[in-house]
């Protein structure tokens, strides 16, 4: 439990973001991303450093605009700067046309650096409620057989030396 904590920590304090680790959860990204991939997430950008471009933009994530509790995995197609603050369009690779919404550049949690095929699908997996309690499982296992005695800490090991009065010989 702690070197997952720590390995989270590591990669929160590397990629520079709070959700470092992301999957996507519709096809809307389809060929790119697919459900089930693990997207790892750069954060820290610069809304300037952002390629917006139809086809070959940068994949965001960012808050959704109209319910910003909700993250969405989109590429950015168009960027437009007013006031001196960015603004993004978005849409899915899968999807017909742009999202409805300007993403204003404090929504943007960072882009997609890396996609790791099929491993998702274990960060889906541990989100639900069943897998959850897989989860509390298999780590209460583990630090149950992590406690009890193991028969190496109960026999003496066969390389150490035995002592002289062992022998039966002595300095005679």
């Amino acid at each position: 439990m702690l070197l997952f904590f720590t390995f989270r920590t590591a990669l929160i304090l590397a990629l520079k973001t709070e959700y470092p680790l992301m999957t996507p959860i519709s096809e809307s990204m389809e060929p790119t991303l697919k459900v089930g991939d693990l997207l790892v997430i750069q954060g820290g950008l610069n809304p300037e450093d952002i390629n917006a471009e139809p086809n070959t933009g940068d994949i965001i994530v960012f808050r959704k605009p109209g319910n910003p509790d909700e993250l969405v995995v989109h590429r950015a197609i168009n960027k437009t700067e007013r006031n001196g603050r960015y603004y993004f369009i978005t849409k899915g690779d899968n999807n017909a046309r742009p999202d409805n919404w300007e993403v204003p550049e404090d929504y943007i949690i960072g882009k997609v650096v890396w996609v790791i095929p099929m491993l998702g699908y274990i960060k889906i997996y541990f989100g639900t409620p069943i897998g959850m309690s897989v989860g509390i499982m298999l780590i209460a296992a583990l630090l149950i057989l992590e406690a009890l005695p193991s028969k190496k800490d109960k026999e003496p090991s066969k390389n150490e030396p035995e002592d002289d009065a062992s022998k039966g010989g002595g300095n005679s």
